[in-house]
């Protein structure tokens, strides 16, 4: 791997490439570290504790804010409202045939639904830095009943939520910089780098509280998680395609056999992201509101104030992981247009008739993959959460999902720059 890595960085395209998204990742961490002007930074520190933890709600959304909700900074928000855009701009594809029918267009059909997307993700930031600044306000975001501003102007309130928007747009912005330029999926690869960056904290914080036996079996079950997701990745059941020979004017063409991959976890890690984002909004909306009836289910059922993750909690998120899973496997992989494609360039299954009966033999062979996927992406989700119930830490909410994305990614990432080496001869990462 490292013979591997030296060769990228004797290329000088995928060297500008790599350079450019280490750059980009700092200027991400810069912005993760600036406070947001209003907030008193003293009062900040002590809010948080000594030790530097967020729990509850806090801690899981600062995890993938890479610190900066704890910090109060500007990235605050981090990618999470572009997450959340994504998942209803999914879904409306699904029920609007206008979204369905961009989406069908090719690339100018794409292009409108990411602006609308980023759309969206301004809107959204705005009523979530809005929430997130009317809790600090009230001293209620980190549970010590004290403000972190240095006053309650309705200006500087505005002031701070227009400042969170803007950051989230920046965060948007440089994703998309890394999927243009650099290496890798540009808002996977910023959510990997925010896990990764509170990885070492949270770990010392279980430290503190379990002692290095803990430790260690947290980091034995890390191992295990690795393994698991590496070698789930990697398998993939391939269909047989067979290509007639036809022959135009002098040409002739077909003729060849290949196959079409379909990965055991076809959705990736999308599902757990999707699950992980939808799981803190009743959370959020019952500070914000007064409804009586769903802050009892979120502090009794869903997450109490002590930040412990209630079996409720574990079983929700399990059950929007599965049901993630099949749903993002069905709008990323359509059997109909695989087999109408086939079947137009003269390409047919060995033993399955093309069109209708193929596209039947591809959702039934999809279907039954997509659940040991769905299954295997919920087990490493929630392992560690039922592990860290049992040895009773609060302080490491998302052990699972943070291995998960940070193997998935780094995987996706590797391969890209494989793929690159591989047209110029030289040995891959994963070879």
């Amino acid at each position: 791997m490292l013979t591997a890595l030296f060769n990228a960085f004797k290329i000088p395209d995928i060297r500008r490439k790599l350079m450019f998204t280490v750059l980009i990742i700092g200027i991400y961490r810069v912005g993760s570290w600036i406070p947001a002007p209003g907030v008193d930074v003293d009062i900040l520190r002590v809010a948080t504790g000594a030790s530097g933890s967020a729990g509850g709600l806090v801690g899981i959304l600062n995890v993938f804010a890479g610190g900066a909700l704890q910090q109060m900074a500007i990235f605050a928000l981090g990618i999470m409202p572009y997450i959340t855009a994504s998942i209803i701009l999914q879904l409306l594809v699904v029920v609007i045939p206008r979204l369905e029918t961009l989406q069908q267009e090719g690339e100018q059909g794409r292009r409108k639904i990411t602006q609308y997307t980023r759309y969206l993700t301004v809107a959204l930031a705005l009523l979530q830095s809005t929430g997130l600044v009317t809790l600090a306000r009230s001293g209620t975001l980190f549970g010590n009943g004290q403000t972190v501003l240095v006053n309650d102007s309705p200006w500087l309130i505005l002031f701070i939520v227009l400042t969170l928007t803007a950051g989230t747009a920046t965060v948007m912005w440089l994703g998309e910089l890394i999927t243009q330029r650099g290496v890798g999926n540009g808002m996977s690869i910023l959510i990997y780098v925010s896990i990764i960056s509170q990885f070492p904290s949270q770990l010392f914080l279980v430290k503190t509280q379990r002692g290095w036996g803990v430790v260690t079996s947290v980091l034995l079950i890390g191992v295990l998680i690795t393994f698991a997701v590496v070698f789930i990745e990697q398998g993939q059941r391939r269909i047989p395609v067979q290509y007639a020979r036809r022959q135009v004017g002098r040409r002739t063409y077909g003729g060849q056999a290949t196959y079409i991959p379909l990965k055991v976890n076809q959705s990736g890690v999308i599902p757990v992201i999707f699950a992980s984002s939808l799981l803190y909004v009743p959370q959020l909306a019952s500070q914000v509101t007064d409804w009586s009836f769903l802050q009892t289910f979120v502090n009794e059922w869903l997450q109490p104030p002590s930040g412990e993750i209630t079996w409720v909690y574990i079983a929700i998120f399990g059950g929007m992981t599965v049901f993630f899973a099949y749903f993002y496997t069905a709008i990323t992989f359509n059997p109909v247009e695989v087999a109408d494609n086939m079947k137009k360039y003269g390409g047919f299954v060995p033993g399955i008739r093309p069109g209708r009966q193929t596209a039947e033999y591809l959702d039934k062979v999809l279907t039954r993959l997509t659940l040991p996927g769905a299954l295997y992406l919920t087990v490493v989700a929630v392992m560690p959460f039922i592990a860290f119930k049992v040895f009773n830490v609060t302080q490491f909410p998302l052990g699972g999902v943070s291995l998960l994305i940070m193997v998935g990614v780094a995987l996706e990432a590797a391969k890209q720059v494989e793929s690159q080496l591989m047209q110029r001869n030289y040995e891959g990462f994963l070879s």
